[in-house]
């Protein structure tokens, strides 16, 4: 292992962020199989052995809460199953024979059996629905589960689901029993990246390596159920401006047009109240609304009321759009240029793969990047539980929210013997277009969100015609209140907001030189740096993944940097030179890779494990500040060269 290098801990400690209590969870059956044990991962995190059996008990959906509910994660039963035709013999009444924790991914330590090529899979558990429902409609909630969900509740298929990081619901009520146990078997079916599939998976793999990861299958986020009037609200679309004006869209299950109210409250007062039509688009107004923004985070609760359907919410006024400053095109705020700075944030976790272990770890990182002074944070193809953008908004951090990435950067060999990228056939492409839409319509409400990404560097992007150009109208049209990055990196064929340049280690951002992987700056568009840095420095083998493969991709890394005051000087340097080209060109915003290491990536803020900081605090504030202070006097100022 001569790629070990051992660092001294006290020059990396982390700095102790406060990390919110856990919320009190909701009474809750299991089936309690005595057999689960947490396997020992490869690298374990601070929280490792405070998940427990009941893990996330919070309430998942913060945007469409109601008071009553029943949490049904925790320990249930698994075992691999043979194929797809599995689908059609179900385990109807049978002991799975293994435990696994709900919610969790099959490849996890977490969850108990930390397995490979988990393609096909059977999970199952019981439940009761209490007394005090009867005469209510009872729906099943699902988190996401990767990537195909067949449901059947006391042995009848109850729904269907495909997408592995989209929540769904299926209304159980006729097929469960009050006062009595019910069964809940789920097949999943996740090809990853085998065969012909291509399909959304981000950096998952089914073989590792460097800057691609261990895959996600199964249950991996919370389960629960809940009781409806018949007539429910299913969905919230709600937005609000600058002007205070609200844009609301209440979805029902009945799909006709009744009455709803609508009440917003500033805490303990209500600013506003409006009656309006489901199941199509109206407006109100608040007057005087303190806005949102990174520096002052205000939102506002909104509760919405369908007959005996009661559900919570809330929003934050801000406005999100692209104009020109000074001749330069920018991001805007409620009306000002805002510097858009982030880190790539991957969201992998060496316990829990996909599932942070707990809510406090996922808070722990954006308090982090909070702390440092970025005001945005780019998800980089994946999608986040609801409580992460939940976080964001209380945070006040911006988020740049990618799709998850067709087979990234994967060929296949011709019977002639030529290379070829896999990309999606139509009905894939089709299917991508489909998942897309989804991802916009469940995260859209979030007043966070500043931008979607529809590519990262070209993977799963055709190039034979141009789809992201109807992909983008198609973004624009369900969701005109946000900006659209079409192409980050690689292929630009002109659509969307931003003109955005990748390189490693230093930046080229608005100017007049670019790299092999990118276009041209297009001075009709926002110039962005969608992904720099990457310095790394390795660390003793305590804080690294374990792996041998991940240990022996270590030196793939962009540069490595043997101590960790060469890694704060060095990234001091790119940051100067950020801040310069801020100055000097039409720079708007950039994305630091990245959050924390990952698997044979040791280029992160933090290490993996979230025990070590590279960061030396006081310089990266200073230097983060720096960009936004030049932005600032740009934004007053024309620079002459």
């Amino acid at each position: 292992m001569h790629l070990l290098r051992s660092v001294l801990v006290s020059l990396l400690t982390a700095s102790a962020l406060a990390l919110p209590g856990a919320e009190k969870q909701s009474s809750v059956k299991h089936r309690r199989a005595a057999g689960y044990a947490l396997k020992e991962p490869p690298l374990t995190t601070p929280w490792t052995d405070k998940v427990g059996t009941n893990p996330w008990p919070e309430y998942p959906r913060p945007q469409l809460q109601r008071s009553q509910w029943q949490n049904l994660n925790g320990v249930w039963q698994y075992q691999n199953a043979s194929g797809l035709d599995a689908v059609q013999s179900p385990p109807f009444g049978q002991d799975l024979g293994q435990e696994v924790l709900i919610p969790s991914c099959l490849e996890s330590g977490l969850s108990g059996i930390q397995g490979n090529y988990t393609l096909y899979s059977w999970f199952s558990t019981s439940f009761e629905v209490p007394s005090d429902w009867d005469g209510q409609n009872v729906l099943l909630n699902f988190g996401a589960v990767d990537y195909e969900a067949t449901v059947f509740v006391n042995g009848q298929k109850a729904g269907f689901h495909r997408g592995g990081y989209f929540k769904f619901s299926v209304d159980v009520t006729r097929f469960v029993k009050q006062g009595q146990k019910n069964e809940l078997l789920v097949f999943v079916h996740d090809p990853t990246d085998s065969g012909d599939y291509v399909i959304p998976i981000g950096k998952q793999t089914l073989e590792p390596s460097h800057i691609f990861y261990t895959p996600c299958s199964g249950i991996w986020q919370t389960v629960w159920i809940e009781p409806v009037p018949m007539n429910h609200i299913s969905r919230l679309d709600l937005d609000g401006n600058k002007d205070g004006q609200v844009n609301i869209t209440v979805h029902t299950a009945a799909n006709v047009s009744t009455s709803v109210q609508v009440v917003v409250h500033d805490g303990d007062h209500v600013v506003a109240t409006h009656r309006g039509p489901t199941n199509r688009p109206f407006q109100f107004k608040v007057v005087s609304p303190k806005l949102w923004s990174p520096n002052s985070p205000n939102l506002y609760k909104v509760t919405v009321i369908l007959g005996q359907d009661r559900v919570q919410s809330y929003t934050g006024f801000r406005t999100i759009e692209r104009g020109t400053v000074n001749g330069v095109v920018r991001p805007l705020l409620n009306d000002e240029f805002i510097f858009l700075f982030a880190t790539l944030d991957q969201g992998y976790w060496p316990d829990g793969i996909y599932t942070p272990p707990t809510k406090e770890a996922m808070v722990y990182d954006l308090q982090l990047l909070k702390k440092l002074g970025f005001n945005t944070v780019r998800k980089h193809i994946k999608v986040e539980p609801e409580l992460f953008y939940q976080t964001c908004d209380e945070l006040g951090l911006l988020v740049i929210q990618d799709m998850p990435a067709l087979r990234p950067s994967q060929s296949r060999t011709l019977a002639n013997g030529t290379s070829v990228p896999i990309l999606p056939d139509p009905a894939q492409q089709v299917e991508f277009g489909r998942q897309l839409e989804v991802l916009v319509n469940q995260l859209k409400s979030f007043p966070s969100i500043a931008a979607w990404v529809i590519y990262n560097e070209g993977w799963g992007q055709i190039t034979t015609y141009y789809p992201e150009i109807e992909l983008t109208a198609r973004v624009k049209q369900l969701d005109p209140t946000r900006l659209v990055d079409s192409t980050t990196g690689w292929y630009d064929h002109g659509a969307g907001d931003f003109s955005d340049n990748h390189h490693y280690a230093n930046p080229q951002c608005g100017t007049p030189f670019y790299s092999i992987n990118s276009s041209p700056y297009d001075d009709t568009r926002i110039g962005f740096q969608g992904e720099f840095g990457g310095l790394g420095n390795n660390v003793s083998i305590e804080h690294l993944w374990n792996n041998q493969n991940a240990i022996n991709s270590i030196n793939q890394t962009y540069e490595i940097d043997i101590t960790v005051e060469a890694w704060n000087y060095r990234s001091h340097l790119l940051l100067s030179e950020l801040k310069d080209q801020v100055t000097r060109f039409s720079c708007s915003g950039g994305v630091w890779t990245q959050t924390t290491d990952v698997e044979g990536e040791v280029n992160g803020l933090m290490t993996y494990d979230r025990r070590l900081q590279r960061v030396d605090e006081e310089q990266w504030k200073a230097d983060i500040q720096g960009l936004y202070d030049a932005a600032a006097a740009r934004s007053n100022a024309t620079v002459s060269l």
